[in-house]
């Protein structure tokens, strides 16, 4: 499923692309998929096809198209604080994404049938915040996952204001995905091959609207044991959090506000990066289409004939040979203001690294001297 856009060169451009068909249609959303890059998600041999508009799979690692997760996001209509539910979390890039929209006192919570897949979506998540700068641009809501079916959870498990499942539901399943939610919760869905979006508007109101045409892979059905018993899953704990844990949150959050109006004084930069550069180049754009018929879908790519100037997206002057400047010129490195507040603090270096979470990436390239203090 997918191909509803062209494809990008790199995150942002895929992002532009999105918005640009309306797929992306809110700042926190754009902001949360131009976060994390979609390619960090993928196989290293399979990263040349991140950022077209397509889903990819490789045995139990799945992802779907860009424009799907966009309609997801945006319909879930997600807001810091919320408790989120995702059926089928797979690698926990939905799930990451969405935790950067629910702030630190969100609740994150992902079922995911296969254990190796699990593992997989922990690599990637503890990849993103050791080594992300956009970590430090966000309170994030870690997400937490468990395996199991998500068909089997147990009916004493808390109930959630937004749920997500990333497979087709068959019809009488639809009570049971339902009952997960929370009143005024919101549930999005593919059922009957059609992205749904039902809101809970009371103790047994809903509100139903169907979002576009999909084709997703079928639930799941649980295997019961041998004593015909299905193996109940068993969601996190609500967990409350420490002292110790809340005070980094409040200590950050003063100090991105220190840092914010240091911006709008003009004495700073903000935690914003450095604007990514425009790339100079002539390119032709390719456009790529998907045909439906029935339940068929037929591919195509269509290609600008070489001699045809019509579809350039980019044009230069014409220049003499010497004249012409590079053609991509690589952006500065953005500056983390975040990370250098926080080294520059008069406290103990322990204290720093643990405003930092102990992130490798910070550790290693900024305590003075030659050694690298990570824990």
């Amino acid at each position: 499923m997918g191909g509803a856009v062209s494809a990008g060169e790199d995150n942002d451009e895929l992002v532009d692309n999105l918005k640009e068909a309306q797929y992306i249609r809110t700042a926190p959303v754009e902001q949360a998929f131009r976060a994390i890059d979609r390619a960090d998600y993928y196989l290293e041999e399979f990263k040349e096809n991140a950022y077209k508009d397509l889903a990819w799979k490789h045995g139990n690692i799945h992802l779907s198209a860009p424009c799907i997760y966009s309609e997801v996001m945006e319909a879930l209509d997600l807001q810091p604080g919320l408790s989120f539910l995702n059926l089928g979390s797979g690698t926990g890039y939905l799930s990451s994404m969405v935790g950067l929209i629910l702030g630190p006192f969100g609740v994150n919570h992902g079922v995911e049938l296969h254990s190796d897949v699990i593992e997989y979506a922990k690599q990637k998540l503890d990849f993103f915040i050791r080594t992300s700068d956009s970590f430090d641009k966000f309170d994030f809501c870690e997400p937490s996952f468990v395996t199991g079916n998500c068909l089997e959870i147990s009916p004493d498990c808390s109930q959630y204001d937004r749920v997500y499942c990333g497979a087709g539901v068959q019809k009488e399943h639809e009570e049971y995905m339902k009952s997960l939610l929370k009143v005024g919760g919101i549930l999005v869905m593919p059922l009957e091959e059609k992205l749904t979006k039902i809101t809970r508007t009371g103790p047994s109101a809903w509100e139903t609207k169907k979002i576009l045409a999909v084709s997703f892979a079928p639930l799941v059905q649980p295997c019961h044991s041998e004593s015909g018993k299905s193996r109940l899953v068993q969601l996190p704990p609500l967990a409350v959090r420490s002292l110790q844990d809340l005070a980094r949150i409040a200590i950050r959050g003063a100090i991105k506000k220190v840092i914010r109006q240091e911006t709008a004084s003009g004495s700073g930069h903000g935690l914003k990066g450095t604007p990514r550069a425009k790339r100079r180049r002539v390119r032709r754009r390719r456009m790529e289409t998907i045909v439906f018929l029935d339940k068929e879908v037929f591919a195509s790519r269509i290609s600008s004939p070489s001699d045809d100037n019509s579809c350039e997206d980019l044009e230069e002057e014409p220049r003499r040979e010497e004249d012409r400047a590079p053609l991509e010129a690589k952006p500065a490195p953005p500056v983390n203001f975040l990370r250098e507040k926080v080294l520059s603090l008069p406290l103990p270096d322990p204290l720093k690294y643990y405003l930092l979470y102990y992130r490798e990436k910070i550790l290693c390239a900024c305590v003075a001297g030659d050694t690298c203090l990570l824990p």
